[in-house]
């Protein structure tokens, strides 16, 4: 993984600084909270329903042991011993005390971490697939690509106060894991015809009120001419984007009024100044961040017996069978695995995790996965390069410290924000209504038998819970000052990245769950032989869920 070199380090120990000051004369009364407000943002500072949240950066999800046990010591100290995962594979305090976040800032610099870029109207953290460099369905590791982003894009002074926020994810594998087309930028690894790497760029993509799919603006872009061309969105972007009206300030919604044919040619025509420049990256300067990502010493070992032992063990141990199924992902190196680690047992906020077990996931890592985590755009974490022979070991122990619920790719591994028992922006609590579906639906049989099934629920329509693509989704909503919910069907974050439809009119709290049920229901009844949730409603259509859902009481 990338090391903070000495630039680097005095940049974000200078940042820690220059906010204690900002903070101290904030305090003091000489600065006001219109002039606060724009420097906390900056600094990943929200001001929530009960207290501040602080936002810290995860670039494209990676860290290492020695930084996830300063996350531990942070939430003890600082907050209230848990920390919740985000869907841009960052991580949240929810409790910190707005006078001790410089101290927090600088315990986050000590282990080369900081909460820069990720509020405000700038390039927010680049994300990307959780199984990088281990896929076997890679094209090329995304990872060396989203550090020459992270680098170009942080502090960076053109782009410090963009129309509205900005973000971009990186896909280097045949199935898409990072959620690519629902970004402002979407980077697609791909191949030419003569073999070389380059990227398909897509522009426009996002989610929030106005959901829509990213749009092909150029099919191969040569991989040196990558930060030029991203300088030339920017400034595209920059320059016409939407200032006088928030919800209309998005990239999306200048490439859907332009057309994305219009706008290709107006990013073409600006690359054309920039095109070879100074941005131009060269093979040393690629090959020399590819350095930082380079492949540990993987043993050599016998597949055929690994897999006769895990087999017994699955054999022998129900849970374990279950959980090998749903939880650990072959890998393109012999006799390795990856493993996700649950952040949704029932009775849990999906994607929170407490002091305690953040220490338990230190220590895993350094006894199985060579030291390193990754968050996960679905809200977990992911231990990459496990040996098989060891996966019975660490499943014990994860079992133990409440992480190995075997539910990965379930309806009970749904995404859902904090809603309104954290958010100030929230129409509606998103964290009960949760809880609620995993009380019902605790049958693991069937909840295997309905087999991949995303849910996603949102508090609002700003869709942090990413409702809209759910193939169900939960969206909280105001009806004179009481919470309903409106139901989604068909969304889909995959290649064939789709939005969902409204399944009808919105239902109270207590509705929803029997609602959900009722869908499950119809699917079940019309489903083909191993055909998914969303496959039967793209065959079947949304009526036959309406009509059940609305049917009245007999």
């Amino acid at each position: 993984m990338y090391i903070y070199d000495q630039y680097d380090q005095k940049i974000v120990d200078e940042r820690v600084e220059q906010y204690r000051d900002q903070t101290k004369r904030y305090l003091d009364g000489q600065i006001s909270d219109e002039e606060f407000l724009p420097l906390r943002l900056q600094n990943g500072l929200y001001v929530q329903r009960l207290a501040p949240m602080l936002r810290i950066a995860v670039p494209y999800g990676l860290m290492s042991s020695r930084q996830v046990r300063k996350i531990a010591a942070i939430s003890r100290t600082y907050d209230k011993g848990y920390v919740h995962f985000t869907t841009r594979q960052n991580i949240q305090l929810n409790w910190p005390v707005l006078e001790e976040v410089p101290d927090i800032l600088a315990e986050l610099a000590s282990v080369e971490m900081h909460a820069i870029q990720t509020s405000g109207n700038c390039i927010r953290n680049t994300t990307t697939d959780q199984f990088a460099g281990v896929a076997s369905d890679e094209i090329e590791d995304p990872r060396p690509w989203c550090e020459i982003i992270r680098q170009w894009s942080t502090l960076h002074p053109e782009f410090a106060f963009l129309p509205r926020k900005f973000k971009i994810a990186v896909c280097g594998s045949e199935e898409d894991r990072a959620a690519f087309l629902l970004h402002d930028i979407g980077l697609q690894l791909v191949k030419n015809d003569r073999g070389e790497t380059g990227f398909h760029v897509y522009v426009g993509g996002g989610l929030g009120r106005t959901p829509v799919i990213a749009s092909s603006i150029r099919e191969f872009l040569p991989k040196e001419h990558l930060l030029t061309y991203l300088d030339a969105i920017l400034r595209v972007y920059n320059r016409y984007g939407n200032r006088d009206n928030k919800y209309k300030a998005r990239i999306k919604i200048l490439v859907r009024a332009w057309t994305p044919e219009v706008f290709a040619k107006r990013v073409e025509a600006e690359w054309e100044h920039l095109k070879d420049g100074p941005a131009t990256l060269n093979g040393s300067e690629i090959e020399r961040v590819k350095s930082f990502f380079t492949a540990p010493d993987y043993l050599s070992v016998d597949s055929a017996a690994v897999d006769a032992e895990l087999q017994s063990q699955a054999a022998e141990h129900k849970a374990f069978s279950r959980w090998l199924d749903r939880n650990v992902r072959a890998q393109k190196q012999s006799g390795y695995a990856s493993i996700t680690l649950s952040l949704k047992p029932a009775g849990v906020a999906p994607g929170d995790v407490t002091d305690r077990q953040l220490d338990i996931i230190a220590d895993l890592a350094d006894r199985y996965s060579f030291g390193e985590i990754r968050t996960t755009h679905n809200q977990n974490i992911v231990l990459a390069d496990v040996l098989k022979t060891e996966l019975f070991e660490l499943w014990q122990q994860a079992k133990e410290a409440g992480l190995a619920t075997p539910n990965i790719g379930t309806i009970n591994d749904m995404i859902c924000c904090p809603g309104g028992d954290y958010c100030s922006l929230a129409n509606a609590k998103s964290i009960p209504v949760a809880e609620a579906i995993q009380r019902k639906f605790d049958d693991l049989d069937y909840v295997y038998d309905l087999g991949d099934l995303e849910l996603n629920i949102s508090g609002c329509m700003n869709a942090c819970g990413h409702h809209h693509i759910g193939h169900i989704g939960i969206l909280g909503v105001d009806k004179k000052g009481e919470e309903w919910y409106q139901i989604q069907l068909g969304g889909s974050a995959n290649k064939d990245a789709a939005l969902g439809k409204v399944l009808g009119r919105s239902l109270s709290r207590d509705a929803v769950v029997d609602s959900i049920e009722k869908l499950l229901d119809v699917y079940v009844e019309n489903r083909l032989d191993q055909e998914s949730f969303l496959n039967t409603y793209q065959r079947i259509g949304i009526e036959k869920f309406k009509e059940r859902v609305y049917a009245p009481a007999s």
